[in-house]
């Protein structure tokens, strides 16, 4: 159920949003086609997607590259506001999750051949029509593709292509189509412009000239590959961001804030202490709440929601004079740690929640039992006094790049309150964290861990990522890349009315989500996903057939990320998949404990996710299990185990890991 606030700007913000819509075909055909548009696809600007048409030459980036939309260029919402390209023009690259995005009228994928996300090995088949080239290496990318079956359309149904893992930083991608079949398995033709650009030398004054030329270096890249250009229907490049602009945000206000704190440690103001009675609680002994200083990058004067990242002329992150940001945090120390000092952990809450989560059941059970301290702070940008701006932003994205910019400062937030927690001048010195002897109730000498779920798992990844202090880190019911999450996620549905409004077509409405990702990227872990585990471990929970986060996503991750699944995951002819979790790398339970980054799949009997990017709602799909892997204890040994020591250990069996339903 909604939560009271959200229901209520829903109602407000499509109430408002309804009025703003105008005849949606008149708003499509002003906006098909344009200057600087790319012809190759003349039926929508932007297509196809992501696309290098879109970035000028800049030898000052890492990739020799910059995104470089037009004034005009960028979708607009019913509400008709142009869309200020700024904040999309930042980066020297596109997003290295990104979908592509093509549209093929009469394309049927089953008579093409192309590989769909049941079988996505088939996508390296020499003759797949579909074919991904990194031109730099030469390697063929893993993909798998399919319809929008979200179009209501079927003339303007969007084609789209996923990574299998993520593409990597920096690096500059070819694409092509090839051998395409409608239904009745007749070859589809290649729209007039690409044929005319793939074909003879265009002269000079041709309009398709310098489209030809800058194209000209894919073609050959895809030829030297074996993909000749006969019965091509498209072929485009584009570039991936690189690492200093996916994460450079982000590890200059932390390299910042860490500078100006030096060895000290962050300052704090505890503000409550409840101790509990057994018979009040009797895992958790004392709640602590208080807040932590925090220098603040935003542009307004202690960071409210809605602000974005106050930058310097040369574009990166400054912080204003004295701009400080109050990160309220709150404490569970369990009953454990009166006998023997805890370990100390964060806790990242949910979608659009808030720091008391740490309060809930499942994560007082994992402190009671296995003696950790868990601190949480509202991860601001996503958290519940965000949701006005994120919902204006689905109707204006010129709100949007506030969402990850505010995200980034709640990892500051996060990453300080991690320091005060294990800082020898930090928290610990309060009598809020001893006992009535004088004795700490916190062991800060082994570092901290972090566990996240839901949202703090897709964010947390970015938080583990950029920190000094927390070695390891558990993602639990994760995934990653919102630009693929929100159609396959049941949490999306009241948000999607929203969109519906301000962007009616589907096909520009997956233009859309995909412009927000390369933003958003900034602010969860598709932007670090390719160097998370390169000094970091991670422990990625999945709950097998999750309404609210894809299995898909998480997939997608793991083999980014390069974690090893527990095998078997699943019993024999669970997956409807060809091979199940292909290109993921496995450990047997034989081989455990193991050290490393690791998947683990908790199946509590829910039926498979659809094949589609649609949410599993609906009877068919039965009981979410998205809270189930949270309230196995088992689950929890794991978890615990895995904090601790950075062992991954066997905790079903021979079996694969199952969870029982949580009510």
């Amino acid at each position: 159920m909604l939560h009271r606030l959200l229901r209520g700007l829903l109602a407000a913000a499509l109430g408002a949003a309804a009025l703003l819509v105008p005849d949606a075909s008149e708003a499509r055909a002003a906006e098909v086609s344009g200057p600087g548009c790319d012809p190759l696809a003349p039926v929508e600007c932007l297509l196809p997607f992501p696309n290098d048409w879109y970035t000028r030459p800049d030898p000052a980036t890492d990739t020799g590259r910059r995104v470089s939309f037009g004034a005009t260029t960028l979708p607009r919402a019913t509400a008709g506001r142009t869309v200020d390209p700024t904040a999309w023009n930042r980066s020297d690259g596109f997003s290295p999750g990104s979908t592509l995005i093509a549209h093929v009228p009469g394309l049927d994928l089953a008579a093409t051949g192309a590989a769909p996300i049941t079988d996505i090995g088939r996508s390296l088949a020499p003759d797949a029509p579909v074919v991904l080239l990194d031109t730099r290496t030469g390697e063929r990318w893993p993909y798998w593709a399919e319809p929008d079956s979200n179009a209501t359309d079927p003339a303007r149904r969007a084609l789209l292509i996923h990574p299998a893992r993520n593409f990597r930083d920096g690096h500059h991608y070819a694409v092509a189509l090839r051998n395409l079949k409608d239904g009745a398995g007749r070859t589809v033709p290649a729209a007039e412009p690409f044929a005319a650009v793939a074909g003879k030398p265009l002269p000079a004054g041709h309009p398709l000239h310098a489209r030809q030329h800058r194209l000209r270096p894919a073609l050959k890249a895809l030829r030297r590959a074996g993909v000749r250009s006969e019965g091509l229907n498209l072929a485009w490049d584009f570039t991936v961001a690189s690492t200093q602009s996916l994460t450079g945000d982000l590890f200059t206000i932390r390299d910042d804030a860490f500078r100006r704190l030096g060895g000290r440690s962050p300052a704090f103001t505890v503000t409550g202490v409840t101790d509990f009675t057994a018979e009040q609680d009797p895992r958790i002994a004392r709640e602590v709440t208080g807040r932590i200083e925090v220098p603040s990058y935003l542009d307004l004067p202690g960071g409210p929601p809605g602000s974005v990242l106050h930058r310097g002329r040369d574009g990166l992150p400054r912080r204003l004079p004295s701009n400080t940001q109050a990160a309220t945090f709150r404490c569970e120390i369990p009953r454990a740690a009166f006998r023997a000092p805890s370990h100390p952990a964060l806790y990242g809450h949910g979608l659009l929640g808030r720091r008391s989560e740490v309060g809930a059941g499942n994560v007082k059970a994992m402190a009671a039992e296995h003696d950790f301290t868990f601190c949480a702070t509202d991860w601001i940008g996503m958290a519940e006094e965000d949701i006005p701006v994120v919902l204006g932003a689905l109707a204006d994205p010129n709100l949007f790049p506030a969402v990850p910019e505010r995200s980034e400062q709640g990892m500051l937030n996060a990453l300080f309150l991690a320091r005060a927690l294990i800082h020898s001048d930090g928290l610990t010195t309060d009598a809020a964290f001893r006992d009535a002897d004088g004795r700490p109730l916190v062991d800060i000498r082994h570092g901290i861990g972090y566990d996240g779920n839901s949202q703090g798992g897709i964010l947390g990844g970015a938080l583990v990522a950029a920190s000094s202090d927390i070695r390891r880190g558990v993602l639990g019911v994760t995934g990653m890349n919102y630009g693929l999450l929100l159609n396959r996620s049941a949490d999306f549905a009241p948000f999607q009315q929203v969109l519906d409004l301000s962007y009616p077509d589907k096909l520009r409405q997956q233009i859309v989500l995909q412009l927000f990702q390369m933003v958003w990227d900034r602010g969860e872990t598709n932007a670090y996903a390719n160097h998370l585990t390169d000094r970091h471990q991670v422990l990625m929970h999945i709950a097998y057939g999750d309404h609210q986060v894809a299995n898909a996503a998480a997939d997608v991750e793991a083999r980014t990320v390069d974690a090893r699944l527990i095998a078997p995951a699943l019993a024999p002819g669970r997956s409807p998949d060809t091979v199940p979790y292909w290109g993921i790398g496995t450990v047997t339970r034989d081989q455990l404990p193991h050290r490393g980054s690791v998947m683990t799949v908790w199946d509590s009997g829910t039926p498979s996710p659809p094949l589609s990017n649609t949410p599993p709602t609906g009877p068919g799909y039965g009981h979410d299990p998205h809270s189930d892997p949270r309230n196995s204890s088992a689950a929890r040994q794991q978890k615990a185990t895995f904090l601790t020591t950075g062992r991954v250990i066997n905790v079903c069996g021979n079996t694969p890991c199952t969870a029982v339903p949580a009510s």
